[in-house]
């Protein structure tokens, strides 16, 4: 096996782990004002100190709390008042009182094996099996609301709006909802939310089938940021005995990459982490890297955790191959030129800049857009695609 010229961290011996800190500096941009989700709405209205004033560290151990573990006790309120911000705004001020798909959503998606989109394939599924309506017309209605209120409640989610997109277009593409009996149509829609939700839950493996193919023994392999479809991608390559390295982006400003680095320990699996700013300076010792996507957009871009697009570039520029993993719920019908296309989704950052400092602006942004000329295959559970076979596979997906 290929020997690097660095040293890299292997579980399997008892080193003891050095930690070297850096300043980082930023690049003064304009702040951009968009229109934000309830969720981030209630998120920030809880301390209205994160406006005006710096990012405490009380709040920033809670976050990490809730990041890593799901939505803490410290974090309800956050889904408790946007959960009723969305669906007020949808069904009027007592849809609390009944039952909540928002709730049901956040109930499925502290399931760490489950990913946002599936979480709200589940809680969609249960709207149906709960409805009262008296007509397939009513029931369809009813469905489409509760769509259209939980990609109201984050706005910023692409996985989720795709999701429920998807959903809606499986489900509702069927006969069923010309059946003059309720109860049959119903049976027939819950049949068909349930299969598409076993679809949803099997695509990871599927991909972790396809993409370990392309590991091979000795390779050295780049990620960035924290994807659970890179990671079940490569314990499978791991568990079969190929013996290879990773290497981590620390995955600045919410350290997702730490985390993927910690998973990756974890399976015993050989990883050395790097700064965000250190991609270049390792490519040369890369033999492919390997990501994951937040969606797949009709271009055959992807929108992920913001540095992959420069993560891309430079791979590109060395002849390096760049893979995506990513499932199929997660395709998007966008169509972004730049990254000016994007909707901002913002992010706390804590720089080692005083946040009541007025003349300094901070970009907070935490996704950026990837072109499909930079990627090189994606894997998903259609299949292994070029980034141009992408649009084709939307169009059977939404027809």
């Amino acid at each position: 096996m290929r020997r690097s010229p660095f040293l890299l961290f292997d579980p399997s011996l008892d080193n003891s782990s050095s930690r070297a800190d850096s300043e980082e500096g930023g690049m003064a941009v304009n702040n951009v004002q968009t229109e934000s989700s309830p969720f981030y709405d209630e998120r920030m209205g809880l301390n209205s100190n994160l406006l005006t004033g710096p990012v405490t560290f009380e709040w920033l151990s809670q976050a990490e709390d809730a990041r890593l573990n799901g939505s803490s006790d410290a974090f309800q309120p956050f889904l408790d008042k946007a959960a009723q911000s969305a669906e007020a705004a949808m069904n009027g001020d007592h849809a609390s009182s009944r039952f909540s798909v928002i709730n049901e959503f956040n109930i499925w998606r502290q399931k760490p094996e489950l990913a946002e989109a599936v979480a709200a394939i589940k809680a969609l599924t249960c709207v149906i099996r709960r409805s009262e309506a008296t007509t397939m017309m009513g029931l369809e209605i009813e469905l489409k609301k509760a769509a259209e209120t939980l990609k109201m409640w984050d706005k910023t989610s692409i996985s989720l709006s795709a999701g429920c997109d998807l959903f809606m277009r499986y489900v509702t593409r069927t006969s069923a909802l010309e059946y003059e009996d309720i109860s049959a149509g119903k049976s027939r829609l819950i049949e068909r939310g349930e299969k598409f939700g076993e679809i949803s839950l099997k695509a990871r493996q599927t991909i972790a089938n396809l993409g370990q193919e392309f590991v091979y023994d000795g390779s050295l392999i780049l990620t960035h940021g924290y994807s659970r479809v890179v990671l079940a991608l490569l314990k499978l390559a791991a568990s079969q005995g190929k013996r290879f390295q990773v290497v981590c982006t620390e995955g600045r400003p919410d350290n997702t990459g730490l985390e993927m680095a910690k998973e990756l320990m974890g399976a015993k699996i050989p990883m050395m982490l790097i700064l965000d700013a250190g991609v270049a300076n390792m490519m040369g010792q890369i033999d492919m890297v390997l990501l994951g996507a937040e969606g797949v957009v009709e271009s055959g871009g992807v929108i992920n955790h913001i540095g992959t697009y420069q993560t891309a570039l430079v791979a590109r520029s060395m002849n390096k191959p760049v893979y995506v993993a990513a499932e199929s719920y997660k395709f998007a019908r966008l169509f972004p030129l730049d990254q000016m296309d994007m909707s901002p989704t913002p992010r706390i950052v804590d720089l080692a800049v005083p946040a009541q400092e007025e003349n300094i602006k901070i970009q907070t942004s935490e996704r950026d857009y990837t072109p499909p000329q930079y990627l090189t295959l994606l894997f998903t559970d259609l299949g292994i695609l070029t980034p141009s076979a992408v649009s084709d596979e939307l169009i059977q997906l939404y027809l």
